[in-house]
């Protein structure tokens, strides 16, 4: 059954249907499609006939191209189809849906879809996502080609291979398509966020739950408050523990604070005690304040410790935090200095913390609202701030990315809830 040329859904659609003696069966009104290998493949042609849909086999037509389509059936063979959501129809599925173009990390839309011959067979072999996808739709892509012609430009294809499309679920059913998972997850962390806000709740959902740990933990960083909650919410709790464990404790105290307090206090039953103490002291403080900004993940040595021996212990402490600036100088708790990594890998590995810290300290207190942190790590030209209480202990630190996403771009305020 070969299908000469290029043959696309809308060229076909609406065409009439003929049976041997060239009386027409009706119009097509959409495909049925079901998974082929190795590529989906038609499996009926629905045709409308006075307003009534009727199932046209595959194996029963002669000829298939767009401009003549012909079945072995007459009129009396015609069998009705009654609409169903298990079936995947071409036009009613797959047309005018949402797909994530992966190698530009964003969604696109369905414009038309590509079939050719294979086998004897009609396979789905592209979708086109472009402008002239529009245009033929409209019927007007040649005349679309020839004005662009008058200045010397051409109109481009762009077409998305069914090798790089599967969908959002296992089932081939009504659903919207993707990329393959593996790609998508080689984007960064705030593409991805973008493209599961982009689409539906229930897709981008989908979306998230098939993505490795780490790579979930950071894409919900990246995601607005509503829609980190309303994940979360939906996860059982021991899958909502171990993604939210693997988060740096103040965004993991960010999204618990967004979410009911019953369900909160259930995940953090599931956490390991230190990491659930550590979320629990960050979620005392209002959104907007230092405490409420800040984490208390951090390096702090002693100061009698020697610089060998600070960079041999930092090898193995920097592998559990995200973010690391400074190394900070504590007695007890109290914070006495302060030096940057690259004062530490240049001092004489001899020398001692307190020989080379800055004691000349610039801290806030938890209490201080953003704009006073800020303005001090404007001022100050730092990339980290420590928050201290008024006995001097360090209980945190702000650094400059956290003022970032404060500020551009703008995000919801959120209201911590304590639980």
């Amino acid at each position: 059954m070969p299908i000469f040329g290029e043959l696309f859904l809308s060229e076909i659609l609406k065409k009439p249907v003929l049976d041997v003696k060239g009386d027409e069966l009706g119009t097509l009104k959409d495909l049925i499609v079901v998974k082929g290998e190795p590529l989906p493949l038609v499996d009926s042609l629905l045709v409308s006939r006075k307003k009534r849909l009727y199932r046209i086999p595959w194996k029963t037509m002669s000829i298939f191209n767009k401009r003549i389509m012909a079945s072995t059936l007459q009129k009396d063979d015609l069998t009705p189809y009654e609409p169903t959501d298990e079936d995947l129809l071409a036009v009613r599925d797959i047309l005018d849906k949402q797909i994530v173009d992966a190698t530009g990390a964003k969604v696109v839309r369905v414009n038309d879809v590509k079939l050719e011959g294979y086998e004897g067979k009609a396979v789905l072999v592209a979708v086109d996502v472009g402008v002239r996808g529009i245009l033929r739709r409209l019927g007007i892509e040649r005349q679309g080609a020839e004005v662009l012609k008058l200045f010397r430009t051409s109109l481009p294809y762009n077409l998305i291979s069914w090798n790089y499309i599967q969908p959002f679920e296992p089932k081939l059913k009504a659903i919207a398509l993707t990329v393959p998972r593996k790609m998508v997850a080689e984007l960064h962390p705030a593409d991805i966020a973008e493209i599961i806000s982009s689409v539906s709740h229930r897709d981008g959902t989908s979306l998230f739950t098939d993505l490795d740990l780490k790579t979930a933990a950071e894409t919900l960083s990246e995601l607005e408050p509503e829609v980190q909650a309303n994940i979360i919410a939906e996860m059982d709790t021991k899958k909502a523990s171990d993604l939210i464990e693997e988060m740096p404790p103040d965004e993991a105290a960010d999204i618990l604070g967004d979410l009911p307090a019953e369900k909160a206090r259930a995940i953090l039953e599931k956490i390991s005690t230190e990491d659930a103490e550590d979320i629990q002291e960050l979620m005392e403080h209002e959104e907007d304040t230092a405490g409420g900004l800040m984490t208390n993940e951090f390096i702090a040595y002693e100061p009698h410790l020697k610089v060998s021996e600070a960079i041999e212990r930092f090898k193995k402490d920097a592998r559990e935090i995200e973010t690391i600036y400074y190394i900070y100088v504590v007695e007890g708790e109290r914070l006495v200095g302060v030096l940057s990594l690259r004062e530490l890998l240049l001092a004489d590995p001899g020398r001692r913390l307190s020989e080379i810290m800055v004691t000349s300290l610039k801290t806030v207190g938890p209490e201080d609202d953003e704009h006073v942190v800020s303005a001090a790590i404007s001022k100050y030209n730092l990339v980290a701030i420590p928050v201290v209480d008024k006995d001097g202990v360090l209980l945190g630190i702000v650094s400059v990315d956290d003022i970032i996403d404060r500020i551009l771009p703008p995000k919801a305020k959120r209201k911590r809830k304590k639980v």
